[in-house]
C-alpha cells in the first residue's frame, strides 16, 4: 500500500558573486525583479517577488483546490505516501498534522520542507495542525540520532514552544483554519498502567525492533524511555484524529515507521482509514546534510541568524541545487522556475539571487531581504548601498594580521592569529589559513575593494588607498 512519489556551505559560504550581482539584479518600484546578463534580457517577463507568506495567507487559504497533491509532487515534496492520499487531497478538505520537537527556541532550515509543505496544503484549502511535542520532547525522538538527546526542563520546553510558534506563523495561518497544539495536553496526564493495558497490547516488540529509528540506535545503546517514543507518536495521531478529525500525517521519510504505527492504531481503535505522506530526506548536491554549515545550524530566528547571513546561505548554494531549492523553498509559480532553470554558466547566479531573495523574504520579511541584497551588492560588487557595510582605506599589499588588528576586527595581532588558526577569518568569502598572508591588489574587485570578515557578522569593506 506504499506508493513511491512520482517526482524523481554555510551562512557565510565562499561567495561566487564577485562579477555582476548588482548589475544583474534590481528591484523595480512595484516589487518586481529585473534581470539582465551583460545587458542582455534573460527572462521574457518580470518575475514577481513574494514578501512574507503570512501577508498572503488570508487570500491563499480561502478556497479548496483539487491540485494539492500535484503541487507537492511537482515541487519535489513527495517521497512515499499511502495509497489513498492523492484521492483524499483531491476530493475534500483534509485536516493533517506535522510534528515539531521543541529542542531549541528556534527551528532551522532543516524544518523548511515540512513548513513549506504545510503552507502549500493550506493554500490549497486543507487544514494544518502544527503539533509541538511538549510531551514527547521530555523524551526526545531517536529518529536519525546516534545518541540520546539531552533532557529538557518543562520551563525550557515552554520557552522553546513560544519561539517556534513565531516561525510557524510565517507559514500557516493560525487565525483561520490552522492550529498549533501541544501533545503535553494528553500525554502529561496519562496513567502508565492504563496506557500499557489499553494501547501497549496493540504494538509488537518484534515489529518495533525493525524500525529504522530503533535499529540504528541499538548498536550504540538505546534507553527504554526512547524506545517508547514510537508508541507515543502513534498515540498522538489517535488523539488528533479523535479531537480534531485529523486524517493525515506528513513528515520526513525517516518518520515513516512511526507514522505507520499511528495509522495502524487509528484503524484498529476507530475503524477509520487515515493516510500519510513523507518527504525526501534533504541533502545538498555535495551530500552534506541540509541546514548545517561550518559555523553551525542555519536558524530561522533572526536573533540567531541575520537576514544578511541567511541571504548569503542561499545565494551560495551549489549550482546543481538551485532548481530543486527554487521549487522547495520559494512560492514562485512553476512556469517562472522553468524560465530560471534555463540559465546556464554565470547566469545561474541570477537564479540564485531570486532564490536568496525569496527565501529571505519568507523568514525575515521583504524589507530585510532588500537590505540583505544591498549588503550583498556592497560586499561583493562594490555597488549599490555601500553604507550597508563599514569601510576603511589602506595601502596594498597589506599584511592580514596587521590589518585585522588595525581595523578593529580583532583586538590585537595575537587575537588575529588565533582567529586565523580557528578558521574565523575570510577574505571575499575565502577562508584564510596563513597568518603570513599579504593581501594583494589582485584580490580587489572593480571598485578597488575587498571584504574582510571575522566570524559570522563582523565584515569590513577594505578599499585601496590611494
Amino acid at each position: 500500500r506504499i506508493k513511491p512519489g512520482l517526482a524523481g556551505p554555510n551562512g557565510l559560504m565562499q561567495s561566487r558573486m564577485n562579477d555582476d550581482l548588482s548589475s544583474s539584479f534590481s528591484l523595480g518600484s512595484r516589487g518586481h525583479a529585473h534581470f539582465t546578463a551583460r545587458n542582455r534580457p534573460i527572462c521574457n517577463r518580470k518575475i514577481a517577488l513574494f514578501s512574507s507568506v503570512a501577508a498572503d495567507l488570508s487570500q491563499e487559504t480561502s478556497s479548496f483546490s483539487s491540485r494539492a497533491f500535484d503541487v507537492l509532487n511537482e515541487r519535489g515534496f513527495v517521497k512515499e505516501h499511502t495509497e489513498t492520499v492523492p484521492d483524499m487531497l483531491s476530493k475534500e478538505k483534509v485536516r493533517f498534522y506535522v510534528g515539531f520537537d521543541p529542542t531549541a527556541d528556534s527551528l532551522h532550515i532543516g524544518s523548511l520542507v515540512p513548513l513549506m509543505a504545510m503552507a502549500h496544503l493550506q493554500r490549497n484549502g486543507h487544514n494544518p495542525i502544527a503539533l509541538v511535542g511538549g510531551g514527547t520532547g521530555m523524551i526526545g525522538d531517536p529518529s536519525g540520532k546516534t545518541e540520546a538527546r539531552q533532557m529538557m526542563t518543562v520551563d525550557t520546553i515552554e520557552k522553546n514552544k513560544n519561539g517556534i510558534r513565531k516561525q510557524i506563523q510565517k507559514f500557516i495561518d493560525l487565525d483561520a483554519d490552522g492550529l498549533m497544539v501541544d501533545n503535553a495536553e494528553w500525554l502529561s496526564s496519562l496513567n502508565y498502567i492504563e496506557f500499557l493495558r489499553d494501547y501497549g497490547k496493540l504494538f509488537s516488540v518484534n515489529v518495533m525492533l525493525t524500525k529504522a529509528s530503533v535499529k540504528t540506535r541499538l548498536e550504540r545503546g538505546m534507553s527504554f524511555l526512547e524506545f517508547n517514543y514510537q508508541l507515543l507518536q502513534a498515540y498522538d495521531f489517535l488523539e488528533l484524529h479523535k479531537r480534531y478529525g485529523c486524517t493525515m500525517q506528513i513528515g520526513g521519510d525517516d518518520q515513516w515507521g512511526n507514522i505507520v504505527g499511528g495509522i495502524d492504531l487509528v484503524r484498529r481503535l476507530e475503524q477509520k482509514e487515515v493516510g500519510a505522506l513523507t518527504f525526501p530526506l534533504l541533502t545538498t548536491a555535495s551530500g552534506a546534510k541540509m541546514g548545517k554549515t561550518a559555523d553551525g545550524a542555519v536558524w530561522l530566528d533572526p536573533e540567531r541568524y541575520s537576514a544578511y547571513d541567511y541571504f548569503q546561505y542561499w545565494v551560495n548554494v551549489d549550482d546543481r541545487d538551485v532548481s530543486r531549492f527554487l521549487k522547495l523553498f520559494t512560492f514562485l509559480p512553476m512556469d517562472e522556475i522553468v524560465e530560471l532553470e534555463k540559465l546556464q554558466g554565470k547566469d545561474i547566479r541570477q537564479a540564485k539571487q531570486v532564490l536568496a531573495f525569496e527565501a529571505t523574504s519568507i523568514i525575515h520579511g521583504r524589507e530585510a531581504a532588500e537590505e540583505a541584497l544591498k549588503g550583498a551588492q556592497a560586499a561583493f560588487s562594490g555597488g549599490a548601498d555601500v553604507d550597508s557595510m563599514p569601510s576603511i582605506e589602506t595601502e596594498f599589499p597589506a599584511h592580514i594580521v596587521g590589518l585585522l588588528a588595525s581595523s578593529g576586527l580583532c583586538s590585537s595581532k595575537a587575537d588575529a592569529k588565533r582567529s586565523i588558526a580557528g578558521g574565523a577569518v575570510r577574505v571575499n568569502g575565502e577562508k584564510i589559513e596563513d597568518p603570513n598572508l599579504f593581501l594583494e591588489a589582485s584580490m580587489l574587485d572593480d571598485s578597488n575593494a575587498l571584504v574582510l570578515q571575522k566570524g559570522k557578522k563582523n565584515k569590513l569593506r577594505v578599499v585601496k588607498f590611494p
